[in-house]
Formats: C-alpha cells, sequence, structure tokens
C-alpha cells in the first residue's frame, strides 16, 4: 500500500515542526502596514498623502532617508 508524502518524509526523519512562512495576501499586506516605508511611484495625491503620514506619525515610519546617500 502506498504511502503519502507527509508519511513518508516522517518515517525518514525529514520531518519538521517548523511553520512555513504564510505568504497569503493578507500576511503580505499586514507586514507592509507594519513596516511602512516611503512610496517608490504613485500620484502626487500619494506623495502628498505619504508626507501628511509622516509628519502626523514619524514612529510608525521606518527611517530611509538614511539609507540614501548624498
Amino acid at each position: 500500500m502506498p504511502i503519502s508524502p507527509d508519511e513518508f518524509l516522517r518515517k525518514h526523519g525529514f520531518d519538521t515542526d517548523e511553520e512555513e512562512r504564510d505568504h497569503s495576501l493578507r500576511h503580505n499586506a499586514m507586514e507592509h502596514a507594519r513596516h511602512l516605508r516611503r512610496p517608490h511611484a504613485g500620484t502626487p495625491h500619494d506623495w502628498e498623502e505619504w508626507e501628511r503620514f509622516k509628519q502626523e506619525h514619524p514612529d510608525e515610519v521606518e527611517d530611509d532617508d538614511a539609507d540614501r546617500k548624498p
């Protein structure tokens, strides 16, 4: 009787208890929201909104100005 791939991996010691990284759209959106950075492109409205948010919530924005070289 054939065994399932999961059973085969467990039998030969390849079974790991580590959870796989979540690649769902929801997870990616939450990660993006937690690590706010300046936009790479967008409309003038997007940039105005970004500048306003940066002034209102400076502690919630990752400092990307330090990454840029003069």
